[in-house]
C-alpha cells in the first residue's frame, strides 16, 4: 500500500485501529499492517469527536463520589470560615491562696470578675475559683462583704457572685481540667468551660508564686510547664481562638516562659527576681485589700465601657514602676497581630448583636403578642414594656447600657421581668450563611457536571 493510500485511510480503518488500541487482548490482529504516523494522527482526530460511551454503573459511582466531595468540601468551608471569626468570650478567674491574711488575692480576683461582667461576659461564660471564702470568714468585720478600697463603697461580693470552685475544690488538677476540658462525666455544666475555636479566652491568676511556679492552697504548685502543656492541649483540641493570660504574683513573668502555642498573649505584674506588692491597708479590716498591679489595672478599666475603642496597647502602656515597685512585662512572641489593633473588649468583654424575633415582641412603651402567645405571657410582656430591652448584665438594674452578651447556650438575654428579647445573633450567623452559599454554589456545579455525564 502506498503512502498516499495510507494517508487517505477511511473512518472505518480508524474504528478498527481504536478497537485494537483499547481491546488489544480481545481483538488481536497480527496480520494487519501498522498504519503510519499520519494515519494514526488522523484516527485520533476523529476519535476526539466521537461520543465515548461510559458504563451506567461507573457513571452512578462517579456521581455519588462527586456528591460526597461536595458535602465534605462545604462542611470544611463552613468550619474554616466560622472558626476564623470571634464568636464568644470566656474568662477563667482564679485566686489560689488560702487563709484570711491573703484577703487581697480574693479581692483581686473578685475585682476582675466584676470588671468582665460589667463589660458583658455573663456568668455562664465565667469560671470563678476562690480558694478562701473571705466573705464568710469569722474574722471579717463586714460579714458577706469584700472590698478593694478603704472607702468601702463597692462591695465586690454582694448578691450576684457565682463561685464555681471554692475552698479545697481549687486545685491544680481542677484548674488544668477546666482549661483542657478533660472532666469526669459527673462534673456539672457550670464548672466546665465550653469554649471552641471561635472563643477568646481570658485567664487570670492571683496568689503566691516564685520562679516558674504558682502555689495553690499553700500545699500544691502549678509549674510553668504545666501551664504550657495545658494551653497546648487547648490549641490542639480547638478550645480557643486567642488567649490572654494575666498573672499577678511574685516573679510572675516566669510562669508563661514555656508557652509556645500560637495566638497567646501573656502579661505579668513582675519579672524574675521581683516581688509583687500590695497597695492598700485597711485599718478596719486589718489587712491589705488589693495588689498594686490589679489596682492600676482597675483604675484603667473604670474608664472603659463596652463601646470603648481602647486597645491592649493602651492597657499595657499604663503600668509604672513608680506605682508597682516591680516591672510590668508582657509577651507577644506567640501572637502575630499588632496590639494596637486588638480591642480591650476582645478579652475583657463580650459584644454580640441582638435580633428580636416575632415570637415575642417587647419594646419600650409597647408590648404585643402573636396569636399563639399565652395570655400570661402577654401579661408578662406588658409588665416588661416599661423597661428598656437593653440592660446592663453586670448590675441587673436595666440602665441604658446595652446588653451585648449571650448565654452559654446562645439564648436571648432577659429583662428584669424575665422577658426574652430575642436570640443573640453573633458573628457566627453571618459566616454560617456564607458557608451555606458556598455549599450551594458547589452543589449546583456538581449537579450540572452530573447532568452532562448522563447525556
Amino acid at each position: 500500500m502506498s503512502d498516499t493510500q495510507q494517508l487517505a485511510a477511511p473512518a472505518h480503518v480508524c474504528e478498527i485501529q481504536s478497537n485494537r488500541a483499547v481491546n488489544r487482548a480481545l481483538v488481536p490482529d497480527r496480520l494487519s499492517r501498522r498504519p503510519s504516523a499520519s494515519a494514526t494522527a488522523e484516527c485520533q482526530h476523529l476519535l476526539l469527536h466521537r461520543n465515548v460511551m461510559m458504563p451506567s454503573g461507573l457513571k452512578t459511582q462517579l456521581v455519588h463520589m462527586l456528591l460526597l466531595i461536595v458535602f465534605v468540601a462545604s462542611s470544611l468551608c463552613l468550619e474554616v470560615v466560622a472558626h476564623s471569626s470571634h464568636t464568644s468570650n470566656w474568662a477563667v478567674l482564679v485566686a489560689t491562696s488560702k487563709y484570711w491574711y491573703n484577703y487581697r488575692h480574693i479581692a483581686n480576683t473578685l475585682s476582675f470578675y466584676r470588671t468582665v461582667k460589667r463589660l458583658g461576659i455573663p456568668d455562664s461564660n465565667i469560671i470563678l475559683m476562690l480558694a478562701e471564702d473571705i466573705a464568710c470568714n469569722s474574722r471579717n468585720a463586714y460579714p458577706s462583704q469584700v472590698f478593694n478600697d478603704e472607702s468601702h463603697k463597692l462591695d465586690l461580693y454582694g448578691s450576684i457572685v457565682e463561685v464555681d470552685y471554692r475552698g479545697y475544690g481549687v486545685t491544680v488538677e481542677n484548674f488544668i481540667r477546666v482549661l483542657t476540658g478533660r472532666h469526669d462525666p459527673a462534673v456539672p455544666r457550670n464548672q466546665r468551660m465550653l469554649s471552641d475555636r471561635g472563643s477568646n479566652v481570658l485567664v487570670y491568676i492571683s496568689g503566691h508564686g516564685g520562679n516558674e511556679f504558682m502555689k495553690f492552697q499553700d500545699t500544691q504548685e502549678l509549674m510553668a510547664q504545666d501551664v504550657a502543656d495545658a494551653i497546648q492541649q487547648m490549641y490542639e483540641k480547638g478550645r480557643y481562638r486567642e488567649l490572654l493570660l494575666v498573672v499577678e504574683t511574685c516573679q510572675a513573668a516566669t510562669l508563661y516562659s514555656k508557652i509556645r502555642s500560637p495566638n497567646v498573649i501573656a502579661m505579668a505584674s513582675s519579672l524574675k527576681g521581683e516581688s509583687s506588692y500590695s497597695y492598700l491597708t485597711d485599718t478596719d479590716v486589718g489587712l491589705s485589700l488589693i495588689d498594686r498591679f490589679t489596682w492600676q489595672t482597675l483604675d484603667f478599666f473604670e474608664k472603659v465601657d463596652i463601646h470603648s475603642n481602647m486597645t491592649l496597647a493602651d492597657l499595657f502602656s499604663i503600668y509604672r514602676y513608680e506605682v508597682m515597685d516591680s516591672h510590668f512585662h508582657y509577651d507577644v512572641s506567640n501572637y502575630n497581630k499588632p496590639l494596637g489593633q486588638v480591642p480591650i473588649t476582645s478579652f475583657f468583654g463580650s459584644v454580640s448583636r441582638v435580633q428580636q424575633t416575632p415570637e415575642l415582641r417587647s419594646t419600650v412603651g409597647n408590648a404585643t403578642c402573636i396569636r399563639d402567645c399565652a395570655p400570661e405571657a402577654a401579661t408578662v410582656a406588658a409588665a416588661a414594656s416599661t423597661q428598656d430591652i437593653t440592660s446592663n448584665m453586670a448590675t441587673g438594674t436595666a440602665p441604658r447600657a446595652a446588653v451585648k452578651a449571650g448565654s452559654r447556650a446562645g439564648h436571648a438575654p432577659t429583662t428584669a421581668a424575665g422577658v426574652a428579647v430575642g436570640p443573640v445573633r453573633s458573628e457566627l450567623g453571618g459566616v454560617v450563611d456564607s458557608g451555606v452559599y458556598i455549599g450551594l454554589v458547589v452543589l449546583m456545579f456538581v449537579v450540572g457536571l452530573a447532568s452532562t455525564l448522563k447525556r
